[in-house]
């Protein structure tokens, strides 16, 4: 049995993760789950928190003090915490998965350090499909090569913090990689007023963040009389929950390292 623990398990993610682990057949279970400091859900059954049943397991506060009762974290929660929860994992030896979003490139190093140590799932998304859409993109993207203009739209809640999102920044990587391109010298964030034609091989972003949206990814191919568009559409973070939990099975055995969720999905066992 591998005992799964929850980072953020008060928060829209962590109830949802809480009900994925539940709800999976791969011989997991809820061992526990962290809140902060500050809030009303701390010592509440986590079955409860997340609207199902009672499991005795009540939600605390601090990682480090209960590092010996799980074997793989999941962490949804934000950068600070993520990297704190990191650490507390490579010193006591636990296995993480990482679906937080919006590192800075020293914290990605700082995780690909920890990675030497431990095993470590990092994504920026956790979904099956997002992760066959970068498959498509990068076949896309070798075949129309330099013949089109590449535009990436995403969309998130009200409440998002990061934009781009995690997700399409990997897009545009897996673009720009096929293309032979760095992603940090073509990429445009916003336009605004007179400026120059587009340049062909800029890759432009477009944010949204409006109510409810779970995550709506869309990068367009345009040419001159025709375009092609890929778009994944998520309604429920059980999704990305999903994958995350098949990722914390995949990892519990794993040798330490930095996987990524082709790793989980396509690699082997």
């Amino acid at each position: 049995m591998t005992r799964i623990a929850i980072a953020g398990a008060a928060g829209r993610m962590g109830k949802t993760l809480i009900d994925a682990v539940m709800q999976s057949e791969s011989g997991l279970t809820v061992a526990l789950g962290t809140v902060l400091p500050d809030d009303p859900a701390l010592g509440v059954d986590l079955g409860l928190l997340a609207g199902i049943q009672h499991i005795g397991v009540p939600a605390v506060t601090n990682l480090a003090a209960h590092a010996e009762t799980f074997d793989v974290l999941i962490d949804f929660t934000s950068r600070p915490s993520t990297l704190e929860h990191l650490e507390i994992c490579r010193q006591r030896g636990r296995a993480i998965v990482i679906g937080t979003t919006g590192f800075t490139a020293e914290e990605k190093q700082q995780i690909a350090l920890a990675a030497k140590e431990i095993p470590v799932v990092f994504a920026p998304n956790m979904s099956m499909g997002v992760n066959l859409c970068l498959k498509l993109l990068e076949m896309a993207a070798k075949v129309l090569g330099d013949e089109v203009d590449i535009e990436i739209i995403e969309a998130h809640h009200r409440f998002k913090k990061d934009a781009p999102s995690g997700t399409a920044l990997r897009m545009g990587e897996v673009i720009a990689e096929a293309l032979g391109r760095n992603l940090a010298e073509v990429a445009v964030y916003g336009r605004e007023g007179m400026s120059e034609e587009r340049d062909r091989k800029t890759i432009g972003f477009a944010t949204v963040r409006a109510g409810d949206i779970v995550g709506d990814h869309t990068v367009i191919f345009a040419g001159l009389g025709e375009r092609i568009e890929i778009t994944h559409k998520a309604s429920s973070r059980m999704t990305f929950a999903r994958g995350a939990v098949r990722a914390a099975a995949w990892l519990k055995d794993k040798a330490p390292g930095l996987y990524s969720i082709d790793d989980v999905l396509f690699g082997s066992d």
